[in-house]
């Protein structure tokens, strides 16, 4: 049996223990959705939907500091702040589209019907769908593009949607910061004084409005925007969290849904949101990162880090250690190798440049590693603002612990089997602990036959942001979707990427609404193939942007890593 395997029944084992432990706040209840039915929200969204249906979007050229190309239209939906209320406060979101070309790629003199609008959201919480029409240019979209307008946008709080910020951006760490593995006491209090600060800065610059950030209202916001576009159904697909409210639009709205398409699915059980799910993640992290060291393993005459994953261990650890000492550049300490690697985790086309990077700094040269993990302070304001939205989000939509004890309990006793990824979630979240706001229940995702059309899952068997049980369980919760998984594979986000099984499938359902009676597997994509030093111009930081990522961050220390 692999390490990995090894490690991923342990993390199981364990995180099944958890599952007992109680975290506090209201239950989740199966009988929620119908009392939402009749709800303040639910008329409100109605009412703001047939605003924007009259209104409809604008769509001009894009402001400048969008940096979009000419071929793309941008315009604003306006939304309710809080739905209970729909004539109180509005916000605007931003939204970008690229008009269907209606002409076949394989034969440009046939013209292609047009199905309407496909909507994009990449994930987040806090990941901008603004780029997403840019796919359209991409050989593996072209016959999508060709028969829809596709859309993208900012979900409130993200970019200029009425933006969210917890704290000064000029605030955040530029320098070296530590990763313990296995933190000290002294150290843990210093980081949960730094998360009470982070929840009482969210409270006081996000206001009384803060509470209005949540999942549930971005599944509102959608059916909005469908309306503004003038879809009588929506055609959506959801990436990541994008999945997750993807969900919650099904189970409101499953007579608005035309088709939707939910790739790397989060786990939409009530029980698992949001806390036991990132324990969950941290858990399938490790074993990710098993499969990395053992790819570089594989490829020691290259990068000479290991002939075996725990010799790779060893060679990281002793990174680790140097920079904790010393850091890279200045910049570069065990939190930004930590951050670096963990990228790595999310997309595999990450491996051969981090792997170079890791092997020429032991060997003397850090620019590599300084270059692909040293922090950018212009990408400053966007991270600020992602990772608020993610945390207002996250924090608003469901109960979480507010014993510290708690956290740290379960915490050490899964770092004890998966220390890679653990601690470093744990500091991300554990604003939750401490948030001010009131919180509500997960809404009890689920379906009748017959109540929501065919939907498509996609998912790798090895996605470490969102474990493959979460595409599964949301397979059994809405009635009559096809699960398309990519076996032995664990990029994050699988949509027009290189597998062409995986794509027939989407274009099959998009185009023809056609999808696998039994769901179907999809052998694994090549594995990437190493890089040699005196070639780092096939390492550069960046990896090409596709669906199912968010676009990529510019500073691997702060991206945006959560489910997610």
């Amino acid at each position: 049996m692999r390490a990995t395997a090894l490690c991923s029944a342990a993390g199981s084992v364990l995180l099944t223990a958890l599952a007992s432990a109680p975290v506090g706040g209201l239950p989740a209840d199966a009988g929620y959705r119908p009392a939402l039915a009749d709800s303040a929200e639910t008329r409100g969204t109605a009412l703001a939907a047939r605003r924007a249906a009259a209104a409809g979007i604008r769509f001009g050229s894009c402001s400048g500091d969008q940096e979009m190309p000419g071929a793309l239209r941008c315009g604003t939906v306006t939304v309710p702040l809080d739905y209970a209320h729909p004539d109180g406060k509005q916000i605007r979101l931003t939204v970008s589209r690229a008009e269907a070309t209606a002409r076949d790629p394989r034969d440009p003199k046939r013209p292609v019907p047009r199905q309407g609008a496909l909507v994009f959201n990449p994930g987040g919480p806090g990941a901008s769908g603004m780029y997403f029409p840019l796919v359209g240019l991409l050989p593996e979209w072209k016959r999508i593009g060709a028969a829809y307008d596709l859309v993208g946008y900012a979900p409130r709080g993200v970019g200029r949607s009425a933006p969210l910020s917890c704290r000064d951006p000029r605030k955040l760490s530029r320098g070296p910061s530590q990763a313990p593995t296995f933190p000290s006491e002294s150290y843990k209090k210093e980081r949960v004084a730094e998360a009470k600060a982070y929840a009482r800065g969210c409270a006081r610059k996000g206001g009384a409005g803060l509470r209005h950030y949540t999942s549930l209202n971005n599944a509102r916001d959608l059916d909005v925007l469908r309306a503004a576009l003038g879809e009588k159904k929506l055609t959506f697909m959801g990436a990541s969290y994008g999945t997750y409210f993807g969900a919650l639009y099904a189970t409101l709205f499953p007579s608005h849904v035309r088709r939707m398409v939910f790739d790397s699915a989060v786990n939409p059980d009530p029980e698992q949101i949001w806390y036991r799910t990132n324990l969950d993640q941290s858990a399938a992290f490790e074993s990710r990162w098993a499969d990395f060291r053992a790819w570089i393993a594989r490829h020691d005459e290259v990068y000479g880090l290991g002939r075996t994953a725990r010799e790779v261990l060893h060679s990281y650890e002793k990174a680790l250690a140097r920079l904790a000492a010393a850091p890279a550049g200045g910049k570069v300490g065990p939190g930004q190798l930590q951050g670096a690697f963990l990228q790595a985790g999310y997309y595999d086309d990450y491996w051969p440049q981090r792997a170079l990077a890791l092997s020429a700094y032991l060997k003397g040269d850090p620019k590599p590693l300084v270059q692909q993990a040293g922090p950018y302070p212009e990408a400053a304001r966007e991270q600020e603002n992602a990772r608020a939205v993610y945390t207002a989000v996250e924090c608003n939509d469901a109960p979480w612990p507010t014993d510290w004890r708690v956290w740290d309990r379960d915490n050490t006793d899964l770092a004890r089997v998966a220390p890679f990824e653990t601690w470093d979630n744990v500091w991300a979240n554990l604003p939750c602990a401490y948030w001010s706001g009131p919180r509500q229940r997960p809404l009890d995702v689920r379906t009748l036959p017959g109540e929501l059309p065919p939907t498509l899952i996609l998912a790798a068997e090895l996605d470490a942001a969102t474990p493959y049980e979460g595409a599964r369980e949301l397979r059994r919760r809405l009635s009559g979707s096809a699960l398309v998984t990519e076996r032995g594979a664990g990029t994050h986000g699988i949509a027009g990427g290189p597998n062409r099984c995986v794509n027939g499938h989407l274009d099959a359902y998009l185009l023809e609404g056609r999808l696998p009676l039994y769901g179907a597997d999809c052998a694994p994509r090549a594995e990437p193939r190493p890089v040699a030093p005196g070639n780092r111009a096939k390492a550069a930081p960046g990896v090409p942007w596709r669906a199912g990522q968010a676009r990529p961050a510019t500073s691997s220390a702060t991206s945006l890593r959560r489910p997610v």
